[in-house]
C-alpha cells in the first residue's frame, strides 16, 4: 500500500460511537417536538398552548435522552468491565487454556494450526488481555461504552432537532401551524438522513427515505389524534 493511498483511506467505524448518539438524538428531537406540535395544533388550541408544548418537549426530551442514554450505555460498560475481569483472572489461572483458546480462533479464521499457535503466543507476550478483548470478547476501541459521550451527544442534538420545528411553529400563521410545521418536519428529517450519510459513508437514498418515511407516519398519526379532539382551525 502505498504512502498516498493510505493518506487517502477513509474508514467510518472510528465514528460510531459518536454517530449513533447524535442521529437518534436529532432524529427524535425533531419527530417528536413536531409531532407534538401538530397534534396540538390540529386542536382548538392557541398559539401560546403549542409553543408551551414545544418548549416543554424540547427540555423533557433533551433531559430524557440524556438520562437514558446514560443508563443504557453505563449497562453497556459495566458489563464489558465484568468480561474484562474475568478475562484477566481466567489469563492469570489458566493461561496454556488461554493460549489454545486464541489458537482455535485463529485457526476458525483461516490460519494453519501452527501458524496459528505462533500468532497467538506472539499476541500475548506484547498484550495478552487485549488480544482477547478483541478476538475472543469482540471488544474494540471504536464500539467502546463511553456514557457520558453518548448522553451529551443525545441532549445536544436532540436540543438542535427539536428547536427546528418549534422555530417553524413562531414564524407560522395559527392556521397553517399543522401543514408549515409537517412540512418542515420532513424537509428536516431528510437533510438529517442526507448528513447522517455522509458521515457514516453510507446510501443517502436510502437514509433519506427512512427518516422521512417514519417521520411522515408519526406526525400522521399524530395530528390523527389531535383532531379527535377537536378541529383544525
Amino acid at each position: 500500500m502505498t504512502r498516498s493511498h493510505k493518506a487517502s483511506e477513509r474508514h467510518y467505524i472510528s465514528r460510531i460511537g459518536w454517530l449513533r448518539a447524535a442521529v437518534l438524538g436529532a432524529n427524535d428531537g425533531i419527530i417528536s417536538t413536531a409531532s407534538l406540535i401538530v397534534g396540538i395544533a390540529a386542536s382548538p388550541a392557541d398559539k401560546s398552548a403549542i409553543l408551551l408544548t414545544g418548549v416543554a418537549a424540547l427540555v423533557a426530551g433533551s433531559l430524557s435522552m440524556a438520562a437514558g442514554e446514560y443508563v443504557s450505555v453505563s449497562s453497556q460498560a459495566d458489563t464489558e468491565a465484568a468480561d474484562i475481569a474475568r478475562e484477566t483472572q481466567e489469563l492469570q489461572d489458566f493461561p496454556e487454556a488461554e493460549i489454545e483458546e486464541l489458537t482455535q480462533i485463529y485457526v476458525g479464521r483461516g490460519l494453519e494450526a501452527p501458524l496459528a499457535r505462533q500468532v497467538a503466543e506472539q499476541l500475548m507476550k506484547t498484550d495478552a488481555l487485549k488480544a482477547h478483548a478483541r478476538d475472543e470478547l469482540g471488544f474494540s476501541e471504536h464500539t467502546e461504552a463511553k456514557p457520558i459521550q453518548a448522553a451529551l451527544t443525545s441532549a445536544i442534538t436532540f436540543a438542535s432537532g427539536a428547536i427546528l420545528p418549534l422555530l417553524a411553529m413562531w414564524v407560522s400563521p395559527r392556521p397553517l401551524i399543522v401543514w408549515i410545521v409537517a412540512t418542515c418536519a420532513i424537509l428536516f428529517l431528510g437533510l438529517l438522513g442526507a448528513l447522517g450519510a455522509v458521515a457514516g459513508g453510507s446510501n443517502m437514498g436510502k437514509a433519506v427515505f427512512r427518516v422521512t418515511f417514519w417521520g411522515a407516519i408519526a406526525l400522521g398519526v399524530t395530528a390523527g389524534i389531535g383532531k379527535l379532539f377537536g378541529a383544525v382551525i
